[in-house]
């Protein structure tokens, strides 16, 4: 059974210290999308103009990638035209372009609705809720944010969490959510709330993850250079679904297990500009890097 994501297919523009690419594949449903595939088939619904290129939808549809629930609308596709600075934790957004994505309503095709597995992207929290409505059958949801739905739309989003599984957020906007600053606390906080599994992402200083009542820490992949961290959450969280997926159990040590899987896959996402790191990667390049993690994270104790 495939994984549902439901998110964004964007056309971005980045910027860093060194060097500027222009209209490259983007979006959170593609790097969640290219990373799980690797793992599990994947299922995507979103929207793009006609100005998408054909070519950029080919490189997907070769990776297990189902792109039956795409639509293509008059009109052009979201674009995205950001800035890092050079020490690739600060971006600023130069220009946001929503074009068809503003009036993207989710229409999960029917074939779609009996998937098992639910990604929801970020998008608005009631559109997030609209889609585990339309699912026919009993499914594992996880979910991403940003800080302008918690900003915006703080009490949808609240309620949406009653319904879904695995929340997945980043560590600023769980302080912001959950209006504390310990992340420990807010993992609780969030927790009380619904999820059954918090997973906070760190960057560079890996992740925290809340499973019941059982904390688990994981340090990030070390890497000498990073080009682009464009979709790295995205990624993190399609080789973390990946995996559940494939291995179809929730305890604790399959999460611990999808959490290093997710790791890595985002730190493949982060070696070229957009995509391109995910679109050349092989399966045998993730397992050497998972065993290369398991020997940097293992300790024995005296």
């Amino acid at each position: 059974m495939a994984i549902l994501v439901v998110g964004s297919v964007a056309l971005d523009t980045i910027e860093t210290p060194f060097q500027v690419k222009k209209d490259i594949l983007g979006g959170s449903a593609t790097y969640f999308s290219l990373a799980a595939s690797f793992l599990h088939p994947v299922r995507v619904v979103a929207v793009v103009g006609q100005d998408m290129p054909k070519d950029k939808m080919d490189c997907l549809r070769r990776k297990n990638i189902d792109l039956d629930g795409l639509e293509t609308k008059e009109g052009k596709t979201f674009r995205w035209r950001g800035k890092y600075f050079c020490d690739f934790n600060t971006r600023k957004t130069l220009n946001l372009e929503l074009n068809v994505f503003q009036d993207f309503r989710p229409r999960i095709p029917f074939s779609y609705t009996d998937s098992e597995y639910v990604f929801l992207a970020n998008i608005d929290p009631q559109l997030q809720k609209s889609v585990l409505r339309q699912m026919k059958s009993r499914c594992l949801a996880a979910s991403d944010t940003i800080d302008h739905w918690i900003n915006h739309k703080r009490q949808a989003l609240l309620s949406l969490l009653k319904g879904i599984g695995i929340f997945i957020i980043n560590d600023s906007e769980a302080r912001l959510l959950s209006q504390r600053s310990n992340l420990p606390l807010a993992a609780k906080w969030l927790r009380q709330k619904g999820p059954e599994v918090v997973v906070i992402k760190k960057g560079e200083h890996g992740v925290l993850m809340l499973a019941k009542t059982k904390f688990f820490s994981c340090p990030a992949y070390p890497l000498e250079e990073v080009v682009d961290p464009t979709g790295a959450g995205d990624a993190f969280a399609g080789g973390f679904m990946g995996y559940l997926a494939c291995r179809r159990r929730l305890d604790d040590k399959t999460l611990r297990q999808a959490i290093v899987y997710g790791s890595v896959l985002g730190s493949f996402a982060v070696e070229a500009f957009g995509p391109a790191r995910l679109i050349k990667l092989t399966f045998r390049q993730i397992k050497k890097r998972v065993n290369a993690f398991r020997r940097l994270t293992h300790m024995e104790l005296a």
